[in-house]
């Protein structure tokens, strides 16, 4: 069993959440139930979660309906808390290098924070 916690700004923002809040009823509720398999199987598989190559520990977890695809970023804080960092709507085959960066930093202040 995992948790998935929301990263939060300096200013209490949680952008994962508003990200999810911005999103219609029908691609919320498809992200939110990849994330539940996320926190409750033992054995995820690489459809739902994957770690990106040529990162610092930064995980995506993926959703798509249709031809809508959705991340979420984020990393493990240990092997039962995955911080979700941010989200965004897939448009190209690569995960932007600006979302990964975003991931990155966010990591890096949490870790610097803790």
């Amino acid at each position: 069993m995992r948790d998935i916690t929301f990263y939060k700004t300096t200013q209490g923002k949680t952008p994962v959440e508003e990200f999810l809040d911005n999103l219609s009823a029908k691609h919320a509720q498809k992200v939110v139930w990849v994330m539940q398999l996320v926190e409750e199987l033992e054995r995820i598989p690489a459809q739902y979660l994957k770690k990106l190559s040529g990162t610092e520990e930064i995980w995506e977890i993926r959703a798509q309906v249709g031809s809508d695809i959705f991340r979420i970023l984020g990393f493990f804080i240990d092997s039962h808390t995955f911080l979700a960092t941010n989200g965004f709507q897939k448009k190209s085959m690569a995960v932007p290098k600006s979302e990964i960066s975003l991931a990155e930093k966010r990591r890096k202040d949490y870790l610097r924070n803790k």
